[in-house]
């Protein structure tokens, strides 16, 4: 910013006036706008103004640089504050965006025109927006936009941001989602020194408020959200073992999870190359198909497998032979049966005891809603037919233990049904000896078979993504309609899990454990004012203050080896 010169005349004389002005890069070319008009200045004031003038970077972002010395007069007396915005979320989420590069990413790809705001610096708009508020789009527009300091982080004054230009740049951030997902696995890569020789699978559902009629994407299938009512669609993510993001991909909400593998796997390899690479998979994932896919074209894997194969090893699960991996939790290896694959034994007490209360709770259940449905058959008349579905509906609410009783329901006479019931001692012999084991299946025979286990446990970290995802950055419910406005309402939420994952190596890194979301909360504290100092000879000068940092704040930068903004003085608490 500068000052400049403005003349006019009055009374026949010739007066100086003086107006505050800065320059900004249109798609038209450089031009000025004049902010402030200062009225008639000494020479003293106009050199305490120039000095509290904050510079621009030539993209339009505020240039955090160090301020020379102000000299004004200013009146103590009749100093006030005000605009009172969030500062630490914005510009920690900035501070993020500038150490992954995607600013100059998104500045270099979404090719520009004759937009008055670059549609580069619209779509950061919505992922710092998803980062530190999220919401929708109208709300990031008429709200969080203004009472943040997010346009001073991103340099578009308020006025300029309306939810129809935050739409707009969904779509032009869209067709980009690969070269994003590409450029960002090689610069977390480097950046934090990452191997992706593991990569984790799974599958998650996101509902939709509305009816999304237009949306061949939106279908009503098995729901992770408990909204069997409402239609979905299925996201699938890649992680590494750190949770770090490697890609996903956008299914119809009536997919199955068995089916989508070979696609993911097909087009993960066609964008990172077919390395060599261990494929971690949830038990859901697997079927036949997807084994013999997996074999034939020598890709490794970790697979947990469905539950009744453990039974194929009910000798092992007697014999001795166990490994201790920590306390409560036992493996052991047990070769397959054409040497090609390991299967691993788990067996955990804390799973034991959690199954064994699931099975008690249902079997009560059941006992006690057949002791119901028999006492309603000896008051008064029943149809056979009518008390069939009964216990149907019964054992299969309550699946867990339904193996356990064997139901008969039979007519006597006319009007009589007479229901009895009988335990399978079998099934109970079998339920006890397998509570709390679990069975994993790889071709990794190089490996122990703790190394199997925990390898496979990390996909704690697909689980974890999914609930940030969902609980953080409100990838749930969806309100957008259209297909593709859906696309890329999920791309935005994938960009800022990609910051949140960014900030959580940050806190690894720097010794202050693994969880971004309680430093980000902490640091999003500071505030940042307008301090309004009227000076003697009657302009008044404004000054944008960020509030010092708390001991524990100051600690986070400094273990972060991030520095507030320099070039705005710090006031005290």
């Amino acid at each position: 910013m500068f000052i400049r010169p403005c003349y006019r005349r009055k009374d026949g004389k010739r007066h100086a006036y003086w107006a505050l002005v800065e320059s900004a890069r249109t798609a038209n070319g450089p031009r000025q706008r004049v902010v402030a008009y200062l009225g008639q200045m000494t020479p003293a004031e106009r050199r305490g103004v120039k000095h509290v003038a904050a510079e621009t970077t030539p993209s339009g972002q505020r240039s955090f640089i160090e301020e020379p010395e102000e000299v004004a007069e200013v009146k103590v007396s009749r100093v006030y504050v005000e605009r009172c915005r969030a500062f630490g979320g914005p510009w920690l989420a900035w501070e993020l965006v500038r150490q992954v590069g995607l600013d100059e990413f998104l500045r270099e790809t979404i090719p520009g025109g004759r937009e008055e705001v670059p549609w580069a610096v619209m779509a950061l708009t919505l992922v710092l927006g998803r980062l530190c508020d999220p919401s929708s789009e109208l709300r990031l527009a008429e709200h969080v936009y203004r009472s943040s300091a997010l346009g001073d982080v991103l340099g578009v004054p308020s006025d300029k941001v309306n939810d129809d230009r935050l739409y707009r740049a969904l779509d032009a951030l869209l067709p980009h989602k690969q070269t994003l997902e590409v450029f960002l696995k090689e610069r977390l890569g480097k950046l934090f020194d990452l191997k992706y020789d593991l990569i984790l699978y799974d599958v998650t559902s996101t509902y939709f408020e509305g009816e999304a009629a237009g949306n061949a994407l939106a279908q009503r299938g098995y729901s992770r959200d408990h909204r069997p009512d409402c239609k979905q669609v299925c996201v699938a993510l890649v992680v590494s073992k750190e949770g770090i993001p490697f890609g996903y991909e956008v299914f119809a909400g009536n997919r199955t999870d068995v089916t989508t593998l070979e696609e993911i796997v097909e087009t993960m390899e066609k964008r990172y190359g077919a390395s060599d690479r261990i494929w971690v998979l949830d038990r859901g994932m697997i079927s036949e198909d997807n084994m013999e896919y997996l074999h034939r074209g020598g890709r490794r894997y970790i697979v947990g497998t469905p539950r009744p194969m453990l039974k194929r090893f009910r000798r092992e699960l007697l014999t001795e032979g166990w490994e201790t991996i920590r306390e409560g939790l036992e493996v052991k290896r047990c070769p397959g049966p054409d040497g090609d694959e390991t299967f691993i034994l788990c067996r955990s007490r804390d799973r034991l005891e959690k199954e064994k209360a699931m099975h008690e709770r249902f079997e009560k259940r059941i006992e006690k809603g057949l002791e119901k449905i028999a006492r309603s058959c000896e008051r008064r008349r029943q149809d056979p037919v009518r008390i069939g579905r009964r216990v149907g509906a019964l054992l299969g609410g309550n699946s867990r233990a339904a193996g356990l009783f064997d139901v008969d329901v039979k007519a006597e006479g006319s009007d009589r049904v007479k229901i009895a019931w009988r335990k399978v001692e079998a099934w109970r012999d079998w339920a006890t000896l397998s509570e709390g084991c679990y069975l994993l299946r790889s071709n990794v025979n190089d490996w122990s078979a703790e190394e199997l286990w925990t390898s496979y446990i990390q996909l704690t970290e697909a689980e974890a993504a999914f609930r940030i995802h969902k609980s953080d950055l409100w990838l749930r419910p969806i309100w957008h309609q259209k297909e593709d406005r859906v696309k890329a309402h999920i791309l935005v939420c994938f960009l800022a899990y990609v910051l949140w994952k960014t900030l959580g190596q940050l806190c690894r890194r720097a010794g202050i454990g693994d969880e971004p979301r309680r430093v980000f909360d902490e640091l999003a504290q500071i505030r940042v004012v307008d301090v309004a100092m009227p000076t003697r000879q009657g302009p008044v000068i404004r000054k944008r203050c960020v509030t010092r940092p708390s001991d524990h704040q100051a600690i986070l930068l400094q273990r972060l080896r991030l520095h507030l903004p320099s070039h705005i003085k710090l006031t005290t608490m």
